[in-house]
């Protein structure tokens, strides 16, 4: 039998789409009132890899990821998506004058020493039932000095911005760590 030890908290971040540069600061704000201040932000990203949320978002997409200065509990992560998807109707209310249906995606995660892991609302053969509705998913697999991306694994995800990006958080997370 396994001995059961402490979790190690986790390095928090949220992975903004948007076609509105206006809509990132309220974003921010919005979600420091309930996660605290962003450590890290990734220049704007094109979002070319498909065209799934075009419908609702409209064209011009860029991604942004905002890494959360604090460390948490892993279990948060489907607290944080609920919360997330309230933040994004709520912006769809505000700003619907920017005639689309969803202004902001909203897609949080956490990284530890070895995965990149992501909220999501879908289920799947490789994803985990949280709670309230909410699956979690390892996106990324820390391996030989870089992140690696799993068969499901988003095609963006596995891309060289994305995936430096998350280099420079995880060496932000070993220095707020005890490893």
């Amino acid at each position: 039998m396994g001995a059961i030890k402490p979790v190690e908290k986790v390095k928090y971040f949220v992975a903004l789409l948007t076609a509105f540069d206006d809509l990132v600061e309220p974003v921010k704000k919005e979600l420091a009132k309930r996660f605290g201040p962003v450590d890290r932000e990734s220049e704007p990203i094109p979002f070319t890899q498909t065209d799934f949320y075009a419908a609702e978002m409209g064209t011009g997409l860029k991604r942004r990821f905002l890494s959360l200065a604090m460390l948490r509990e892993s279990e948060d992560l489907a607290q944080m998506k609920v919360f997330s998807n309230y933040v994004e109707k709520d912006f769809a209310q505000k700003f619907a004058s920017k005639g689309v249906k969803r202004p902001v995606n909203l897609d949080p995660g956490y990284l530890t020493l070895m995965k990149v892991a992501l909220a999501t609302t879908k289920n799947a053969a490789h994803r985990v039932y949280m709670q309230q509705g909410i699956y979690g998913e390892s996106t990324l697999q820390y391996v030989d000095g870089q992140w690696r991306p799993w068969p499901w694994t988003y095609p963006d995800y596995a891309t060289p911005a994305y995936t430096n990006f998350f280099l420079s958080v995880r060496q932000v997370y070993m220095s707020q760590s005890h490893f």
